[in-house]
């Protein structure tokens, strides 16, 4: 920590590997999502790149550092909606890790991933291919995985798009841009801060 002010000080908040997760996924669910119909080569890298990020974070998120850990952050129904009733007042607590309302929209981001990356699995392993292949995911009729598949890579999006709303909200409740934290890795630190 820094040693100027109270609401200047800085803390350690993500670590490199939750750094780098973050826009690597960004950047490979995004190329999956232009490249769908055009380039299904690209598509499909990208996609298994996108899988693969998902599982590492899994992980990370049982055995990571403190504020990765699934166990900081996730937080009960109840207390993500009194966070969202204070966000419409403009009185939130502030958070060192994720607040309740962010870390809802990962693990619903988390959620949509998995199933858009497993349904996309699934419609290789139909043809025979890819690492479901001779599975009984390669069993399910294509077309109707093809539909979830891409009914779920839509909802990703729209989730997507949401989260950086609330990403530029929060930004402005709490006085800390969160887009500078998830690139360096440090937050503003308050004394009344909910550190749980």
């Amino acid at each position: 920590m820094s040693t100027n002010n109270n609401t200047t000080d800085t803390v350690k908040v993500w670590d490199p590997l939750v750094r780098i997760f973050h826009w690597s996924l960004v950047l490979s669910f995004f190329i999956a999502f232009i490249t769908e119909d055009d380039w299904m080569s690209l598509h499909l890298v990208a996609g298994y790149t996108v899988a693969m990020l998902i599982g590492f974070r899994i992980i990370w998120g049982l055995i990571g550092t403190r504020y990765a850990r699934f166990t900081q952050f996730v937080k009960s129904p109840s207390q993500v909606v009194s966070y969202l009733k204070k966000m419409l007042t403009f009185d939130v607590p502030h958070y060192i890790g994720h607040n309740p309302a962010a870390a809802a929209m990962i693990i619903s981001l988390l959620i949509s991933i998995i199933i858009v990356s497993i349904t996309g699995m699934s419609i290789i392993a139909a043809q025979g291919e890819g690492p479901l292949a001779g599975t009984f995911w390669a069993g399910f009729n294509a077309e109707w995985m093809e539909e979830i598949h891409e009914f779920f890579a839509n909802f990703t999006m729209l989730l997507v798009l949401l989260h950086v709303a609330g990403v530029i909200f929060s930004s402005f409740l709490e006085g800390d841009n969160l887009v500078r934290a998830m690139v360096t890795g440090r937050k503003k630190y308050r004394s009344e801060v909910v550190d749980k």
